[in-house]
């Protein structure tokens, strides 16, 4: 069975919603009657993942607030735990990033790409950047990244 794990922090809520949309995007090809039982979604909050998210996961995806041109303390801080204990075990896992931003998202998606390479990892999707006030256009493109990044991981293409 594939693992999707997403993980995301979220501040005012903006970004809750993306990674709940995410989900459900994931959820629908997960219970889709074809893929029943061969894929897992995990939703967990930056603070509460750590290395065995990342050892257990086949695809991840990760959401964070733009704070000040960047990725949210608390996304670095799960960065800054697992990077040197998963650095042995070269993961190589297929991830998506999304952004909820005041301004263009560009910083926070930068410095994501510079840490996983690290790991590492393979972005699989456009960074997807949902500007300024959620909508529900941002919702339908967080369903989408979700449901694609599963499909992939059940037909074996990531």
């Amino acid at each position: 069975m594939k693992r999707l794990t997403i993980i995301y922090h979220s501040q005012s809520g903006n970004t809750e919603k993306l990674a709940k949309a995410v989900a459900a995007g994931a959820r629908e090809e997960a219970t889709d009657a074809e893929s029943e039982k061969k894929l897992t979604v995990t939703l967990k909050t930056a603070f509460n993942a750590g290395l065995d998210d990342l050892l257990s996961a086949d695809g991840l995806l990760f959401g964070t607030p733009e704070n000040f041109g960047y990725m949210s303390g608390a996304l670095k801080d799960f960065f800054d735990r697992t990077y040197y204990p998963a650095e042995p075990h070269q993961i190589n896992l297929p991830y998506g990033v999304f952004i909820s931003a005041g301004n263009d998202g560009s910083g926070a998606v930068r410095e994501i790409e510079r840490i996983v390479k690290g790991y590492p990892l393979r972005r699989v999707a456009e960074p997807l950047i949902a500007k300024g006030e959620v909508s529900e256009q941002h919702l339908q493109r967080c369903r989408e990244l979700g449901l694609s990044m599963a499909a992939g991981l059940v037909m074996g293409i990531f």
